[in-house]
Formats: structure tokens, sequence, C-alpha cells
């Protein structure tokens, strides 16, 4: 795994993952099965993994937390960089505080609170998380109401903030009063487009951040890398002729949910069996299988 501080180049580089994370039968956090996910993912070129919303970090019991960090640890390359997430609950993510302290991670994400929680104090969370662990952290900007753009100024401008997934979904993602905002206030080459291939696009060319995260390029890394390398550049047609090739799967997601399709695209595609998805979420049912089997196995062909 590589230890080195996350910089904006480093960002350019690479598409960054945010993969599901395999479970047996039991629930229980399967390497093997992880490990085929992440050598798929290097295979393509991608070189920072980001464990997030997509493998259910929401809903990780802080029990099986030190064993999971070890496993992703042990088994990324060396010249991979792996994130991992905290909370969303400011007290488990302070309790996650001394389980990281044992590991040499770069970085790690607060997950966004939506519930009994307010701009401010969400603020002051991150901030008292971030003094706690000892590094900037990635700031995930999900929805409104979150963080207002002069909370994470703040947070920026005092060295609490490593980068920002911005992930706010928008009809038009090129009309964006508050992404304006956040790019006016805080340095773009530490801002990444947080929602796939889709509106990767109208960040990149319409706003100048950095990069963009993407659960697809768990199908089809190659791909993603190939659109991002469009995008810098800028040949704009190009990305926007491969964007397209991601649609189906992506507009799976968006109509059923993107967590669970993901989970089930992986494994349909036969990249790895991701096994049961952690509560509480559900797993999709017949019909829906088989319309995300064959999106996914379409993608991967065409990676």
């Amino acid at each position: 795994m590589n230890t080195d501080a996350i910089t904006s180049e480093i960002l350019a580089n690479s598409v960054i993952a945010v993969p599901p994370l395999a479970r047996d039968i039991n629930l229980k956090v399967c390497p093997v099965e992880n490990t085929k996910i992440i050598r798929h993912l290097e295979t393509g070129g991608i070189r920072t993994l980001l464990y997030g919303g997509n493998a259910m970090f929401y809903h990780i019991a802080l029990s099986e937390y030190a064993e999971t960090l070890e496993m992703l640890e042990e088994n990324a390359g060396q010249d991979t960089s792996v994130i991992p997430a905290v909370g969303p609950a400011y007290g488990t993510s302070m309790d996650q505080v001394d389980i990281l302290r044992d590991f040499e991670f770069p970085t790690v994400m607060v997950l966004p609170a939506r519930d009994i929680a307010t701009p401010k104090g969400c603020a002051t969370g991150i901030r008292k998380f971030a003094e706690a662990y000892g590094k900037p952290i990635v700031l995930y900007i999900k929805f409104e109401g979150y963080l207002e753009p002069e909370d994470a100024q703040a947070l920026v401008d005092d060295g609490v903030v490593n980068w920002i997934k911005y992930a706010i979904v928008r009809d038009d993602p090129a009309q964006d009063d508050y992404l304006r905002e956040l790019v006016d206030r805080v340095d773009r080459q530490i801002i990444v487009s947080g929602i796939g291939e889709q509106p990767a696009i109208a960040h990149l060319d319409g706003f100048g951040v950095n990069s963009f995260t993407s659960g697809c390029v768990c199908i089809a890394p190659s791909l993603s890398m190939k659109m991002l390398q469009a995008l810098k550049a800028n040949e704009i047609e190009s990305a926007e002729a491969m964007r397209r090739i991601f649609s189906p799967l992506e507009d799976l997601r968006n109509d059923i949910n993107p967590i669970r399709v993901l989970h089930e695209a992986v494994a349909a595609a036969d990249i790895a069996n991701t096994g049961p998805i952690l509560p509480l979420l559900h797993g999709v049912d017949g019909d829906n299988h088989n319309k995300i089997a064959k999106a996914a196995k379409e993608l991967l062909l065409r990676n």
C-alpha cells in the first residue's frame, strides 16, 4: 500500500474507485474476494481506492473495523493508495481514531451525517476528529444542509482537509450554485467530482475540479481511466462517448439504488463474489438482477 500523503497530482492521475466490500455468507469480510476486486482495479490502472458508502462503512461494526483495515492494507499493491471511512456518527468516528493510529493510511474520509446534525456542528465534529487523528481528512459533501461552502473553506484554510469529494446530485450537473461557490472559495485541485462518470464531464470541464470517483470503475477500470485521460487532454467528445458506455448500468443504479446495484453488478460480471449485502440494505430481486447482470457484462466487454 502507498502510504504517501494524497496530493493533487495523485488525485489527477487516477480515477478514485469506490468499491463494494465483499462478504461471505455469514456477513464476514472476505479477504479473497476483496482482493479480486482490488486486482481487477489495479490491472485497469486504478491507484486510489476509497472505501465509503459502496463498501457500507456506514454500518461496519467497530469490532470488525481493525480486521477490515488490516485486510485492505495487506492486499493493496505497493503503488495503490487506500482511504477508509469513519463515522457517520461522531462517537463512532472518535472510537475509530484509536484503531486508525495502528495503520499508515494516507488519510480517511469522514462520512456525512444527515440526521440530528447542523452545518456548524458537523464542522466542529470534523475538526475535532481531524485533531484527534493527527492528519487532514477527506471531506465528503453529499447533500445540501450538511456544510455550507464557507464552513468547508474554513476547514481547508485551517489545514483540516486533505481533499474534498463533492457529490450533491443535480438534475443538471452543469447548473450548481453550491459547487460554483465552493470552487471560488477552495483550490479546485483538491476537489473531486464524487458521483461517477455521469456528471464528471460537467464537473471537470465546467468547474475545473481535479478528478472523479466511480463505482462502475469496478467493472470497467481501463475505460474509466481512458475517460479521465481524455478529460485531462480536453478531448471532450471522446470523453462523452465513453461516458455513454457507462450509462446503462449507471441508469440502473439511479433507478434502483447505487450501492445495491453496484454490489450486485460486481458479482454478476464475475469479478468477485461480493456475497450478501450488509443490513440495513437488502439485495435486488430477480428481474432487477437480470437487468443488472446484462448491463454489467456488456460494460465489462467494453473495458
